[in-house]
């Protein structure tokens, strides 16, 4: 037995195990490229990343649905660059960005070698996303890892987004799991550690973006230091 006596591990996805910001730039390439878009990739890149990150933080508090995240982000992107267009055009731009997304499919260094490893010793895996269910499975499956996870649960498949506690009552039932056997490993610190905290799971932060969380929480630097806390 480990010392947390932990028997399930849930992962989020992106930021965690996939890459999400390296796939997302080669998905914006070729999007660029596709549609001539008049604007400097990497200066894009640079104005829609905080702005994507509140816009899913939106999406996640319900103040706004999916096609208000889709194209919420994309007209504040361009805005500073001075390029518009049309709703029709940012929903082509939205849905083109979308089915690039996939085809990408990065993961973060020692993520395939790490879950080798916690399959050996015996955990059960599963993976608890607010993102979109048709390109998430798309994502597990292109990037080689979905056979290490015996389930998958979206927000979308809920009805409601993580930090919501049905999103982890579900994803607990579905693994037939407990909370107190279960630790929930992800990058977002409202919606995956105090989410999963409220439910009574263990919880390890993936410290991505360099932030200052209280001293209790339990932290990583890198996704593949998950070992020295199990």
């Amino acid at each position: 037995m480990n010392k947390l006596g932990i028997k399930h591990i849930f992962f989020d996805l992106d930021h965690t195990l996939w890459d999400f910001d390296r796939n997302s730039m080669l998905a914006f390439r070729r999007m660029f490229e596709a549609y001539s878009i008049p604007v400097p990739l990497e200066d894009f890149i640079k104005v829609y990343e905080p702005i994507n990150f509140e816009y899913w933080k939106m999406y996640r508090e319900e103040r706004i649905d999916k096609q208000g995240l889709r194209r919420g982000r994309f007209l504040d992107s361009f805005k500073p660059f001075g390029v518009t267009f049309s709703m029709e055009e940012i929903d082509t731009l939205a849905t083109s960005y979308i089915d690039e997304l996939p085809k990408d499919n990065y993961l973060f260094d020692g993520v395939t070698e790490m879950l080798d490893y916690l399959l050996y010793k015996g955990y059960e895996m599963h993976i608890i996303t607010n993102g979109f269910e048709e390109v998430q499975h798309l994502k597990l499956r292109n990037s080689s890892i979905d056979h290490f996870f015996r389930t998958v649960t979206t927000s979308e498949e809920v009805g409601v987004k993580k930090p919501n506690p049905l999103v982890f009552y579900r994803a607990l039932e579905k693994a037939s799991a407990q909370p107190l056997e279960s630790i929930m490993v992800g990058d977002t610190f409202e919606a995956d550690i105090l989410g999963a905290e409220e439910v009574g799971m263990h919880t390890l932060f993936f410290n991505y973006r360099k932030e200052n969380p209280p001293a209790q929480y339990r932290v990583i630097n890198r996704i593949t230091d998950i070992k020295n806390h199990l």
